[in-house]
């Protein structure tokens, strides 16, 4: 029997993590599927592809030989599977949306209901992933479309700027910040300044923060979601910058800690809806983008600005 396009897929998804565990969370199988599916596929072309062992798992020479005609062959599938949606109607049918876990949960539920309302038979599948995972499922096809953060790492894609999303000081309440009207950035020289996990951009930010102001970035005690960085600034173990959304959601409410006004206000993530270039959906995007930018006018002008300037992390903005 010939391979099939789903243990092809398998395979790439594997050659991209090196991981046998991290493919199988991507393509949402069990690692034992995963992992009969290639065996499988090994046997129908009577050679092996991938090499195992316990630094990873890498393909062999005939499987980087096979790789550049899988990678084809998924572009041409997702393009034959996007055609046949858009034949069967106008906006009917599911669109996959993949969002960053640090935004998706404190921005969707603003404009979900709203898209919703304005495109009756669309349907929206959610799912949340680091914005380098994001990027790269894109390509591949997993999302029709995804709202990432910038600056991104693959070229090419097409982009609809939504907003600027400023990064907001946040303190213990008994830390000494916590009672000044207004931080300065020359005190944050030797403070301990805590970061997300190295796989999201908003560390690469938090590097740029301690670096130019003198920080200590504690690398020991990286936190893996928001969540975990508000609880770890709650117990003294240093401050951090965390998204103004998130800061409206999960700290004003809560004050189990506080956000404190700092002086320099240059630090922002920009935040983008993107879709690989010449989708048949294009105007559908688009009209989708200036949704999401009008509820952000609209209901978040407090928290996020909309004159975006795409620019690097070098001058201070994602």
């Amino acid at each position: 029997m010939d391979p099939t396009y789903k243990q092809l897929k398998y395979l790439h998804a594997i050659s991209q993590v090196k991981s046998l565990r991290r493919a199988a969370e991507r393509l949402d199988v069990s690692q034992p599927t995963l992992t009969a599916q290639i065996n499988t596929l090994e046997e129908r072309v009577g050679v092996t592809l991938l090499q195992r062992s316990r630094q990873g798992t890498e393909l062999t020479p005939a499987g980087r030989a096979f790789m550049p005609h899988i990678e084809v062959m998924i572009k041409e599938m997702t393009s034959i599977k996007r055609l046949a949606a858009d034949a069967e109607g106008n906006l009917i049918g599911t669109y996959r949306l993949g969002v960053p876990p640090t935004l998706g949960p404190y921005f969707l539920p603003e404009v979900i209901p709203t898209i919703h309302k304005t495109f009756t038979e669309l349907k929206m599948f959610v799912r949340e992933k680091e914005p380098r995972d994001l990027e790269v499922g894109l390509t591949n096809g997993d999302y029709d479309l995804i709202i990432t953060t910038l600056p991104m790492e693959i070229p090419n894609l097409s982009i609809e700027p939504l907003f600027n999303e400023p990064l907001v000081l946040v303190c213990a309440l008994d830390h000494p910040f916590a009672n000044m009207d207004e931080v300065s950035p020359e005190l944050l020289k030797g403070e301990n300044l805590l970061a997300i996990e190295e796989k999201h951009r908003l560390f690469d930010l938090m590097q740029t923060i301690a670096a130019q102001f003198g920080a200590r970035l504690l690398r020991d005690y990286e936190g893996t979601s928001l969540d975990t960085l508000r609880h770890m600034i709650g117990t003294g173990l240093g401050l951090a910058f965390l998204p103004s959304l998130y800061v409206k959601s999960e700290i004003a409410p809560r004050r189990d800690v506080t956000s404190v006004k700092f002086a320099y206000t240059d630090f922002m993530r920009g935040v983008v809806l993107a879709w690989r270039p010449g989708s048949p959906r294009t105007e559908l995007y688009r009209k989708m983008a200036s949704i999401m930018r009008g509820i952000a006018q609209k209901n978040l002008s407090e928290y996020v600005t909309l004159n975006m300037q795409i620019t690097d992390i070098e001058g201070g903005k994602l």
